[in-house]
C-alpha cells in the first residue's frame, strides 16, 4: 500500500490504515463509488490533487506534479554509513587501516587473463640480454681501465646485478615459467652469480609474501616492536637508522636475519626451514660456495684489486639497490601506513600496505619491480605483465592504491624519501592489532638534552 499522497502542498503521508480481518475478496485501493474527476479553471498554473478518493485536475497551460524525495538527512545518513564502512568520508581523511570494501577475488577478476600467462622464451630472453650486458660492461671497463670511467661502470654494473636478482626472484616465485626445473636451474645461476643462496632466499621470501604487513610474522624490513627496539644498544640503533649502513644490511640479514629473529639462510637446520627443505638449502649453499671459490681463483689470475673493481664494488652497489628498493616498497609514504597483527591482519590488508615506486629509466632495466602492490598480491604474474595488471586493478583498489610519484630519468628523489623515513619510522607499539610507526626523538634529531 502506498504511504505517500500527492496534494496541493506536495507530498504528504496517508493516514495510517490498520488491517482488518479478511472475510471476502480484497478491496480495491480506490472505492469506485466515491471516485470522481472534476476540473476547475484557476487562471495561471494547474494542479493535480488526490485526496479522500477524489482526483481534482485543474486545467491550465502547464502541468506540474509536485513530488518530494525523502528528507536529505536520511540520504546523508545512509551515504555516511556506506562511507564509514569503506573507510572514506567527506569530513575525515581516508583511513588506510580500514577493511577494504572489495575482496582479493574482485582484484583478480579485474586483471586480464593473458596477464597470468608465463612465457619461458620471453623470460629467457631477458636473461640472455642481462647476462650479455654484464659481460659487455666488464669487458669495456677492463679494456679501458680508466679512473674516470670506473664510477660509471660501478653504477651501471651494480644496477645490472640488481636486474639479475630480479630475474632470479621471478624464478623463486614461479613466474619465470611453469617448469620448476627450469626455474631452479635459472634461479641458481642468476642468484649464485651475485652471492645469493637461491633456495634459502626463496623460502624466506615466500614467508615474507605470505605474511606481508604483519608486525611479528613478516620477514623483510618489518617494524621492530617497542620492547625489542629499546633493548638494542645505541650503536645498533645508529647502524640500523643511519645511512649508509641500512643499505648494506642484506648480507648480514642472509647470515643472521633481523633483530629478534634467529637462523641463517645458509644453514639447513635454520628456523627458516622445515626438514623437507634441507636438500634444497644445501644445494644453494654449495652453489654459493662455488661462486666464492671462483672469485678467489679469479683474484689469483687477474689480481685482487682488479676483481674488487670489476666485481666487489658492483656487488656492494647491488646490495644497496636491493635494500633501497625493498625498504621503500614498505616504507616512506607521505601518509602513515598501518601494520597489523592478530585478527586485524589478512593477506589482502597486509598486501595493500605495500607501495609502488617509479624509478625512471631504471624501470625497464630492473624489470618493473616497482609495480609492487600487484606483485605482492599475485606473485605468479610475470614481471612483463605487471604494469598492465596494475592498471586493470586500479579501479577496484581505489584509494587503497597509492599512486607513485613520477621520477626523473634517474630516481634521485628516492634518496630524500629514504632519509625522511629513517628519521621517523623507528618502532611500533607492543600492543594493538593496528599499529603505526613511532619516532625515537634521539634518532630523529629532535631530542633536546
Amino acid at each position: 500500500m502506498a504511504s505517500w499522497v500527492l496534494s496541493e502542498c506536495g507530498v504528504r503521508p496517508l493516514p495510517r490504515i490498520y488491517p482488518k480481518p479478511r472475510t471476502g475478496a480484497p478491496q480495491a485501493f480506490f472505492n469506485s463509488n466515491k471516485l470522481r474527476i472534476s476540473r476547475t479553471d484557476q487562471g495561471f498554473g494547474s494542479s493535480l490533487c488526490l485526496s479522500d478518493g477524489i482526483i481534482n485536475i485543474n486545467k491550465g497551460r502547464k502541468w506540474v506534479v509536485k513530488v518530494s524525495a525523502p528528507p536529505s538527512s536520511v540520504i546523508e545518513e545512509e551515504e555516511n554509513k556506506e562511507a564509514l564502512e569503506s573507510g572514506v568520508t567527506e569530513e575525515s581523511e581516508f583511513d588506510p587501516g580500514a577493511p577494504p570494501p572489495f575482496k582479493l577475488s574482485d582484484i583478480r577478476a579485474a586483471i586480464p587473463k593473458h596477464c597470468w600467462v608465463k612465457n619461458p622464451w620471453k623470460s629467457m630472453s631477458f636473461v640472455v640480454r642481462d647476462v650479455a650486458i654484464v659481460f659487455g660492461l666488464a669487458a669495456v671497463a677492463a679494456y679501458f681501465n680508466n679512473l674516470l670511467l670506473w664510477p660509471f661502470y660501478w653504477f651501471a654494473q651494480s644496477t645490472m646485478f640488481w636486474a639479475l636478482f630480479v630475474l632470479g626472484h621471478d624464478c623463486g616465485h614461479g613466474s619465470f615459467s611453469n617448469n620448476p626445473k627450469l626455474n631452479s636451474v635459472a634461479g641458481h645461476l642468476l642468484h649464485s652469480s651475485i652471492l645469493v643462496p637461491y633456495h634459502g632466499w626463496r623460502i624466506s621470501h615466500r614467508t615474507h609474501h605470505q605474511n606481508h604487513g604483519h608486525v611479528e610474522n613478516d620477514e623483510s624490513w618489518h617494524p621492530l616492536p617497542e620492547k625489542i627496539f629499546k633493548s638494542l644498544d645505541n650503536v645498533t640503533k645508529k647502524l640500523r637508522f643511519t645511512l649508509p649502513f641500512p643499505m648494506l644490511a642484506y648480507p648480514i640479514y642472509l647470515w643472521s636475519r633481523s633483530p629478534g629473529k634467529t637462523g641463517s639462510h645458509y644453514h639447513p637446520d635454520s628456523d627458516l626451514f622445515v626438514p623437507n627443505e634441507r636438500k634444497d638449502v644445501i644445494t644453494s649453499t654449495v652453489c654459493w660456495t662455488a661462486m666464492v671459490a671462483l672469485l678467489a681463483g679469479l683474484s689469483f689470475v687477474f689480481g685482487p684489486l682488479q676483481i674488487l673493481k670489476l666485481y666487489g664494488i658492483p656487488y656492494l652497489g647491488f646490495v644497496m639497490w636491493l635494500d633501497l628498493v625493498t625498504y621503500l616498497h614498505h616504507h616512506g609514504h607521505e601518509d602513515k601506513l598501518p601494520w597489523y597483527r592478530g585478527k586485524e591482519w589478512s593477506y589482502l590488508r597486509g598486501g595493500l600496505t605495500t607501495l609502488d615506486r617509479d624509478y625512471g629509466w631504471i624501470n625497464n632495466i630492473h624489470h618493473d619491480i616497482g609495480t609492487h602492490v600487484i606483485h605482492h598480491l599475485f606473485p605468479q604474474i610475470p614481471h612483463y605483465n605487471l604494469i598492465e595488471a596494475t592498471e586493470a586493478a586500479k579501479p577496484v583498489l581505489g584509494k587503497y592504491y597509492k599512486e607513485p610519484k613520477k621520477s626523473s630519468p634517474i630516481p634521485f628523489y628516492l634518496l630524500g624519501v629514504l632519509v625522511r623515513s629513517l628519521k621517523k619510522d623507528h618502532y611500533v607499539s607492543d600492543t594493538g592489532d593496528i599499529v603505526y610507526y613511532q619516532t625515537d626523538p634521539q634518532l630523529s634529531g629532535s631530542h633536546k638534552s
